[in-house]
């Protein structure tokens, strides 16, 4: 089951580290990085059906 409720502890401290993540990257290495993120966080979860339904929610807007 697909967990939507904040569950980050610090999320303020992880959005920052994040944003600083992509600082000073062009918009290619931005988007490399994202890709690489996701596909590193997909491997750790592990869960397809899980996965698909992070697709789906991340389709809609406000996800």
């Amino acid at each position: 089951m697909l967990n939507t409720k904040p569950n980050i502890a610090g999320a303020d401290d992880f959005y920052a580290e994040l944003l600083a993540l992509h600082e000073g990257k062009t918009a290619k290495q931005s988007a490399d990085i994202n890709a690489r993120l996701i596909l590193i966080l997909a491997n750790h979860i592990g869960d397809r059906h899980v996965l698909v339904a992070a697709m789906q929610a991340a389709e809609k807007p406000g996800g």
